[in-house]
């Protein structure tokens, strides 16, 4: 059955059209609101600051593709999306207040109310627009219909997350597979196998598909590329799907050698200017924080002395980047300083711990010293947990890829740490969950990430039902 794609899917572009038009009304209209709001009267100046934040916003939207079709993205990155162009319009308007010496003319109350504001309306505005949209398509409006070629596990999967998200609009008709009976139905869905990719290409210059997910293993690759041949000759919008060995593969950077593409399998990450924007972070946020934790810090050190017997600090050996030594820092928690061949993770109720100890490993405050580390260069604040030497040499023995941890600085905090992979690692499947989780952040570093992990580290991922 054809469904009733309705006005929105009929002209696209007019959804853009509405989001730039809103996203216009609201920058300006909040920059009113916020001078009427303090009593401030609207002046000529004003309307400028507007107009060139519309500009500015704009074109930075354009570059970042913010009013391109979310149907398959999250709300979540569609609003950082938001947040960061509306930085971006700020970082300008203080250049340009600093360079035409025209910030005093201005009341500060108004624009902090209105940098501050905006991003949260214009967030808003998203939200509600979804949830517009998602009453639509309950109706069957706004809907495209979508068809899979391969019936595989990627495929599977594919659906799967499709049918997790009905907010996206996408109706999924069935797969299309030549190595597969029509009729047949792959476990775990109630999708079937349509007919072959030839049916499914006449479909598509039908205009009876919208979308195509091409889900179809490399080792098909002639058939991949006979396929988006012929769908070229169609208006349909196309997906590939890759297999797990080609996602990996994505992951990567290319590069050149002369004038011959090469691909980078394992490299390190950051380099460049990513380099100089993590160092960056470390050091201005590392300052920050040891000046807010220097007098817990001290507190805590003569705690540790009186209490037991042995040094306030304990340096262990771990590895750093590229598997070099490096002496990371904690508050003893231990009667031992363990640093030998053979380290035995704590456990609970290890008779080790210390009574101080307990406490400050549950909370993570054994740990603050390594904001040092973190000046020194020999840690990021955010970053794979450094593992014991011992350990180290244990796993990269039982785990694929658990070395390649170390192509980037060991952090404080991680990925891994916050989704529940913290503490104690007594079984293979815990470590490799952990070793999964760090190098899917290695291999999705941004500043932004990284704020969102010092962020949720801060909620609740400083105590952990794990740490001994």
């Amino acid at each position: 059955m054809k469904h009733n794609q309705g006005l929105i899917r009929s002209h696209s572009s007019l959804l853009a059209a509405l989001f730039r038009a809103m996203d216009i009304f609201l920058i300006l209209g909040l920059l009113y609101l916020s001078a009427l709001f303090l009593g401030v009267p609207w002046q000529d100046y004003f309307t400028v600051a507007g107009c060139i934040a519309i500009v500015i916003y704009i074109i930075t939207a354009e570059i970042t593709a913010l009013y391109a079709s979310w149907r398959l993205g999250s709300l979540f990155d569609e609003n950082k999306q938001v947040i960061f162009t509306w930085l971006a319009v700020i970082f300008v308007l203080l250049i340009v207040a600093y360079a035409t010496k025209t910030s005093s003319i201005y009341s500060r109350r108004v624009l902090l109310t209105w940098m501050v504001v905006t991003p949260i309306v214009l967030s808003l505005f998203r939200i509600i627009a979804r949830q517009v949209l998602r009453e639509l398509r309950q109706r069957d409006r706004n809907l495209r219909t979508a068809a899979i070629v391969g019936a595989g596990s990627q495929a599977i999967q594919l659906v799967e997350q499709i049918q997790e998200q009905p907010w996206s609009g996408i109706k999924l008709t069935g797969f299309y597979d030549k190595e597969l009976p029509t009729g047949h139905q792959p476990e775990n869905t109630t999708l079937s196998v349509l007919g072959n990719s030839n049916e499914l290409i006449n479909k598509a210059k039908n205009n009876e598909i919208d979308i195509i997910f091409i889900a179809l293993p490399i080792i098909r690759e002639d058939e991949i590329k006979e396929l988006i041949a012929n769908l070229s000759d169609t208006t349909v919008i196309t997906y590939i799907v890759p297999d797990l060995f080609i996602s990996e593969l994505l992951n990567t950077r290319w590069g050149y050698m002369g004038n011959i593409p090469i691909l980078s399998i394992h490299d390190r990450p950051f380099t460049g200017i990513d380099g100089w924007v993590k160092r960056l972070e470390d050091i201005v946020l590392g300052s920050l924080i040891l000046m807010l934790i220097a007098i817990p810090m001290i507190i805590i050190a003569i705690a540790v002395k009186l209490t037991s017997t042995g040094p306030v600090i304990f340096k262990q050996r771990r590895y750093g980047i590229a598997g070099e030594e490096i002496s990371v820092w904690k508050f003893r928690t231990m009667t031992v300083c363990e640093d030998g061949g053979e380290i035995i993770q704590a456990k609970e109720n290890d008779e080790r711990v210390t009574k101080l100890g307990k406490i400050l490993r549950q909370y993570s405050l054994d740990e603050l010293p390594q904001f040092i580390n973190v000046l020194q260069g020999t840690m990021s604040i955010v970053g794979p947990r450094p593992h014991a030497v011992a350990h180290n040499e244990l796993y990269r023995k039982e785990i694929d890829g658990y070395m390649l941890r170390h192509s980037i600085k060991p952090g404080i905090t991680g990925w891994a740490q916050i989704n529940g992979w913290r503490g104690e690692t007594d079984t293979i499947d815990k470590m490799e969950n952990r070793v999964d989780h760090d190098l899917w952040y290695i291999r999705n570093w941004s500043l932004w990430l990284d704020i969102k992990t010092i962020f949720l580290t801060i909620l609740h991922g400083f105590v952990g039902k794990n740490a001994y």
